[in-house]
């Protein structure tokens, strides 16, 4: 069969790939922007320096950096820390994981130049890279015009020194979710608190911190923004409409019971719908579905700038959005 397209048609199609093109072309230029922009990052191996010292080098350590020795604690704790044999053995596989900081050093550069870009009082810090006995709770710790890194809690999700952390919890430590941990970190600092408790403004606070995300690290796949596999990213698609039937039926977008946020925003092994897709889900999908709304809103704003997203109040973005879950 011969398939006939109408003179109004193909105008049509016509002027839709010429404004697909100018659209990238913006963007292409945006990034190449943004790209443009001078800035050197590089990690400062504290791990390395400590660990492979003497103790009479631990009070020139002190004056360098006196943010990682606290008052409290006496030299004598510091020397036995320097070789201790956990430590030691956290540092052979932090060197034998990253045989050059470079890959770490080029992600984290990407994401400050985006920053900047769109705050441009950001300052480039000064990152620190750190052993602190696989702290999973503080892979990262940033202020400003300081990073820390635990490298030791980026070796990879099946590194055999993770066994008996939970999956839900290894899936993250792992190289490539670390500029998204930052990020996120940056973003916490620049939303405003919520005061409403509700689940549908947890929602959207938390997915601010994910759409943020789509700015200043746009070549990083969803998986990455939300801290997800593949296959979770996979399951919250395929199963969108469904759980937000769910949300409506059970009239818990407006409900304050404190039990949804830890069933649906905070991290965990898996969601809380008490059905039998509950070990099929993955933890946090509250904050995927907030992700999803801002992106329903942010297609009929696309001229909103990113400090006013960020400030737009979650009913009043909700509203606005129209949103309507994929079929």
């Amino acid at each position: 069969m011969r398939l006939i397209i109408c003179r109004s048609c193909r105008i049509f199609i016509v002027l839709s790939f010429f404004l697909f093109s100018i659209g990238c072309n913006n963007t292409n230029s945006n990034e190449s922007e943004i790209l443009s922009i001078p800035l050197e990052l590089s990690i400062d191996r504290f791990d390395k320096k400590f660990h492979l010292s003497e103790a009479d080098d631990i009070p020139a350590l002190k004056t360098t950096y006196p943010f990682l020795f606290p008052n409290k604690f006496s030299d004598g704790v510091w020397i036995n820390r320097q070789k201790d044999s956990l430590q030691l053995l956290l540092l052979e596989n932090v060197e034998e994981k990253f045989a050059s900081m470079a890959p770490l050093e080029d992600d984290l550069e990407y994401l400050f130049k985006h920053l900047k870009y769109y705050f441009p009082k950001t300052q480039t810090p000064r990152v620190i890279g750190v052993i602190n006995n696989v702290d999973y709770q503080s892979k990262t710790i940033y202020a400003d015009s300081l990073l820390l890194v635990s490298l030791d809690t980026y070796l990879g999700s099946d590194h055999y020194l993770y066994e008996g952390i939970p999956q839900y919890v290894r899936q993250e430590m792992d190289i490539q979710f670390l500029a998204s941990h930052v990020a996120g970190k940056f973003a916490a600092n620049k939303i405003p608190p919520t005061k409403d408790r509700s689940l549908l403004s947890q929602m959207i606070y938390h997915g601010k911190q994910v759409y943020f995300k789509e700015w200043v690290l746009p070549q990083s796949s969803d998986a990455q923004k939300m801290g997800y596999t593949d296959t979770q990213i996979q399951w919250v698609i395929d199963n969108e409409m469904y759980m937000w039937q769910y949300f409506v039926q059970k009239q818990l977008l407006y409900n304050t019971d404190p039990s949804l946020t830890q069933r649906f925003i905070e991290p965990a092994p898996f969601s809380k719908f008490y059905l039998e897709i509950d070990n099929e889900s993955p933890g946090r999908v509250g904050v995927w579905m907030g992700w999803q709304i801002i992106k329903s809103y942010m297609e009929r704003y696309p001229d909103t700038e990113i400090s006013a997203l960020l400030n737009l109040p979650a009913q009043t973005l909700f509203s606005k959005s129209n949103y309507k879950p994929r079929r």
